[in-house]
């Protein structure tokens, strides 16, 4: 039979100096004590609690018998009793089942999935941009080429049943200023999606408050620079003229370097849809449809739960000019292909190799350099298409949302990014509705002097 607890009085300074020396004890709750050891020179505190069918102790601060200023009292020492004892409960359950998962083995594992994902949806090994930043930033990686080894963040070696908001805060804190807030929030909502993914795995021996602990350690906080972030430049937004030139120069730098058509389609997509790369790159043959006037778009993977395609309708000149691509082909064969190429081993030189799907935006990097400097717009990138495109409809007086729409994106994000071209066009519009009210030639009409 287990032995009653003798409540000993040690709220007090004045009733722990009337105890012997030695231990004594208060309970807390049926399985965790307060224990309060008196020496010579004042006394210290302690905490048990139940561990299976003994008990498990630990120090937990000097009681406030001589000296107040850095010590503890009897109320102090019972919030830190609890607190210690929680603390190791979580210990003793998330080593349960195996391991500890610290925040840099959870931010491992969800490289590798984002790395897997990625290399499948290319058709081979490919490093995802997580990788690259939660590397950076927190994993730590080793030497490269000239770039010297870089330590991981003392936040990697944390263990996440004993993550606080702090830790997550010290964190942030100490990313590089040079860091913008955009790469910074991408960063930040790397790491937020791996703690969620490895606490969802692992929820049944960690705390349910690690998910709040998350949200608001990592929230995201207004970018002082948002006005700077160059999502619409003025530069970027290019008139009809100035597509076609591009449009002409993509064509001519196609037929120079023998793209067959191939680099000429995809930019032609790219300016009459404002697609994103990643979504023409995944169209089929079957998402022309000629008789209805239109390409299908498919959603973007921006978001969860999307799926299907967003009907863009495009004039016959666009259609015609994808004709060679869809001739003879089945429906559900990638609509944009090109040559790949090997080297000739022992040699310089490359060779045809076969033909697949477009893959990542880096392969337009180079030939686009050459189709903007043949334009004559040395800084235009290839996104301003998409920017060009929006602001178009903006101007054409479509409704915010079916612009979103056709542009798989929010309304939100057209109303913050391209707010002004959104001004402009109403006030467009406010123009064509105004008519003559004054009566012409009315004598009662007054003249006021400017």
């Amino acid at each position: 039979m287990a032995k009653t607890l003798r409540e000993a009085p040690i709220t007090t300074a004045n009733a722990r100096a009337k105890l012997s020396a030695g231990v004594h004890w208060r309970s807390l709750d049926p399985d965790v004590h307060l224990g309060y050891r008196k020496g010579r020179r004042g006394g210290v505190w302690l905490v048990r609690w139940r561990n299976g069918f003994g008990y498990r102790q630990k120090p937990i601060g000097t009681a406030d018998d001589a000296i107040k200023e850095g010590t503890l009292d009897f109320n102090a020492a019972v919030k830190t009793a609890r607190r210690e004892v929680v603390a190791a409960r979580l210990e003793a359950k998330a080593v349960a089942d195996g391991p500890a998962v610290t925040v840099g083995l959870a931010a491992e594992r969800y490289v590798a999935e984002r790395d897997a994902r990625h290399s499948k949806r290319a058709g081979r090994q490919i490093r995802s941009d997580a990788a690259r930043r939660l590397g950076r930033y927190l994993l730590g990686q080793p030497a490269r080429g000239k770039q010297g080894v870089v330590p991981a963040a003392p936040l990697a070696d944390v263990a996440i049943h004993l993550l606080k908001e702090a830790d997550l805060l010290a964190w942030r804190a100490g990313l590089p200023e040079t860091l913008k807030e955009t790469a910074k929030q991408r960063l930040i909502n790397d790491l937020k999606a791996a703690l969620n993914r490895a606490f969802t795995a692992n929820r049944k021996r960690l705390d349910p408050a690690l998910p709040s602990i998350i949200k608001y350690g990592l929230k995201a906080e207004p970018a002082d620079d948002d006005e700077n972030i160059p999502l619409a430049r003025e530069n970027q937004i290019l008139s009809d003229p100035q597509v076609s030139a591009l449009l002409r120069a993509a064509r001519n730098i196609d037929a120079s370097d023998g793209w067959e058509g191939d680099l000429f389609r995809l930019v032609v997509v790219l300016a009459a849809t404002g697609a994103r790369f990643s979504q023409v790159a995944r169209m089929r043959v079957g998402d022309y449809q000629r008789t209805a006037g239109r390409l299908l778009i498919p959603a973007s993977r921006k978001g969860k739960g999307k799926s299907g395609s967003v009907p863009v309708p495009v004039g016959k000149d666009v259609l015609d000019a994808i004709v060679p691509a869809v001739s003879g082909r089945a429906g559900d064969e990638f609509l944009l292909m090109r040559w790949r190429h090997t080297q000739v081993p022992g040699s310089i030189r490359w060779i045809r190799a076969d033909r697949g799907p477009w893959q990542t935006a880096s392969e337009l990097t180079r030939p686009w350099d050459d189709i903007r400097g043949q334009a004559g717009m040395s800084q235009v990138i290839p996104y301003a298409l998409r920017h060009s495109s929006i602001v178009r409809c903006i101007r054409q007086g479509l409704p915010i949302r079916l612009v979103a729409a056709l542009h798989d994106t929010s309304v939100q994000m057209i109303e913050k990014h391209y707010a002004r071209w959104i001004t402009d066009g109403l006030e467009e519009l406010v123009a064509r509705s105004v008519v003559p009210l004054v009566p012409q030639g009315d004598e009662n009409v007054i003249q006021i002097s400017a």
